[in-house]
């Protein structure tokens, strides 16, 4: 790799490129539909947020003589370019791609096997971190020296790039490798939830932290640093490259829709609250034009709300209910609370017609324990519950704060 030439220029240029593409505001939705991911904004308009990834004058010189592997997919922008193309654009030496859920392209439906390919752009190896292994192997590493994460998160415990992080992590402390994390806003940046009480009994639950965390990806690896979360309480040489002008109380619009069944911000910040719907018989609109913005069932024909579940290639494969008209609530239109609104389930499980088959084994690993769905079942209110999950929450609140990048 050769730097010497061409690399002040280069940089120049993209920098001009960036400062002409980026965008700082977003846009007003029309009255018939959700808001769409915009670029990444706050409602403070006077600083335009920059994300590590856009911060090449700090990054380049990291990589100098480096063999580079990248584990990011189609959030990982820089402006409108990938990270992967703009990098290979200045000769950084890329050797290698691992790609989470979804690929890396992220055009896999939701659980669908993702096969090590070779990204056609480029030519350079992809490794699927989702496929025959979820942990990238030492012999995976063996011709890299660095390692870049750089992937759009969106702040819950069961939202599986985190869960991809913590083995990247895990293996460049077996191999000795660095691992420099380009950090990004937390679009559902606030605390809280029932703590899961069994860390690592699946890849949806790997940390004993609530379900809404209210960190950046970087803040949760120097938790998982900090915590000894990795095995024999291992230290991966992590290095972030923070957010600029953004904080945690800031409204944050994605500026590329995180996964396939996240399309919009109305989806994203329902998501920490309706998620635990994927433990239950009812549907949250996988297989239609909106996911993640309605819930129904075919049996509750008394709600007003209809929608019809069908296969979407790369969206949803034989989603839940498939063929069958589903009866139950739009939410497109409902403004989300900065909290876990356990509203919804307390509506669709007082409606269900057959309360013992309502939950299935799924929710007690999303929730974190089996105290929640027992709580629902006894008929306590939203907060009593509450109540049971506040001594954990300050004291997580109290561990979570040594490790923040960000007020």
């Amino acid at each position: 790799m050769n730097f010497s030439n061409h690399y002040r220029m280069n940089l120049i240029l993209l920098f001009l490129l960036l400062t002409s593409t980026h965008c700082g505001s977003s846009q007003s939705p029309s009255s018939d539909q959700s808001p769409s991911i915009q670029p990444g904004t706050t409602k403070s308009k006077k600083e335009s947020i920059l994300v590590g990834a856009e911060q090449l004058d700090l990054l380049l010189p990291k990589l100098t003589g480096k063999r580079v592997g990248l584990v990011v997919n189609h959030t990982s922008m820089v402006g409108n370019t990938h990270l992967v193309d703009t990098l290979k654009s200045i000769g950084v030496n890329l050797v290698k791609i691992f790609g989470p859920e979804h690929g890396f392209r992220g055009n896999a439906a939701d659980g669908e096997h993702v096969s090590d390919s070779v990204d056609h752009k480029t030519k350079i190896p992809v490794v699927s971190l989702y496929g025959k292994n979820r942990k990238p192997t030492a012999q995976q590493f063996s011709n890299v020296d660095v390692v870049i994460f750089d992937i759009q998160d969106v702040g819950t415990r069961f939202y599986t790039y985190i869960s991809t992080m913590h083995y990247v992590m895990e293996t460049c402390a077996e191999t000795t490798k660095k691992l420099i994390i380009l950090d990004r806003p937390n679009p559902n940046a606030f605390v809280d939830g029932p703590i899961n009480e069994k860390p690592g009994q699946s890849f949806v639950a790997m940390h004993p932290i609530p379900i809404a965390h209210g960190m950046t990806v970087g803040e949760l690896a120097r938790m998982i640093n900090g915590e000894g979360w990795l095995p024999n309480k291992a230290q991966c040489d992590i290095e972030i490259i923070p957010v600029k002008n953004w904080k945690h109380t800031d409204e944050y619009i994605l500026p590329v829709k995180p996964s396939p069944n996240l399309p919009n911000q109305q989806s994203v910040t329902l998501y920490p609250s309706i998620c635990l719907f994927e433990g239950t018989v009812i549907s949250l609109g996988r297989g239609t034009a909106f996911p993640f913005q309605v819930l129904g069932n075919p049996l509750l024909t008394q709600m007003p709300f209809q929608f019809t579940p069908v296969t979407i290639k790369g969206v949803a494969m034989n989603p839940p209910h498939e063929n069958k008209i589903c009866y139950g609530v739009d939410l497109r239109t409902v403004k989300p609370e900065r909290k876990i609104n356990l509203s919804y389930l307390f509506q669709f499980y007082n409606a269900y017609p057959e309360k013992e088959k309502f939950f299935i084994a799924y929710f007690d690993i999303l929730a974190g324990n089996a105290k929640l769905k027992e709580q629902i079942k006894q008929g306590l209110t939203e907060d009593e519950i509450r109540k049971t999950w506040k001594p954990d929450l300050e004291a997580f609140n109290q561990k979570r704060a040594t490790y923040l990048l960000y007020p």
